[in-house]
């Protein structure tokens, strides 16, 4: 499976469970970590630890494993990191402070696109 297929495969899930402004960011011109930046917000922390653990899962039913999974724990700020694709769940306040989408743009290209 390749990364852009990995980011079909997220979107789904995050909208099966109900994830809100999902936002995907193709950061593979800017950065070599990853190709894909995905972010969505949770409505609470259990929320956004239920909508980590099915990308989990969803990435694992695809032969994939996460290579770690940081901020399960407090369900603020959740990161799944899938390798080229990178998940970022948090709840709204949290995103809002942030504000990672504008961190990772560059003015003037449309790298980002939100459901």
């Amino acid at each position: 499976m390749d990364s852009s297929q990995l980011v079909r495969l997220i979107e789904r899930t995050l909208e099966d469970i109900k994830a809100r402004e999902v936002t995907v960011l193709d950061i593979g011109q800017l950065s070599t970590i990853a190709d894909f930046m995905i972010v969505a917000s949770g409505t609470s922390d259990r929320h956004v630890r239920a909508i980590a653990d099915r990308v989990v899962e969803a990435a694992e039913g695809a032969g994939i494993a996460p290579l770690g999974v940081e901020g399960q724990d407090g369900g603020e700020w959740v990161l799944v990191d899938l390798g080229d694709v990178i998940v970022h769940l948090m709840q709204p306040e949290i995103r809002e402070f942030y504000k990672l989408e504008s961190l990772w743009s560059v003015p003037g290209e449309a790298a980002a696109r939100r459901r």
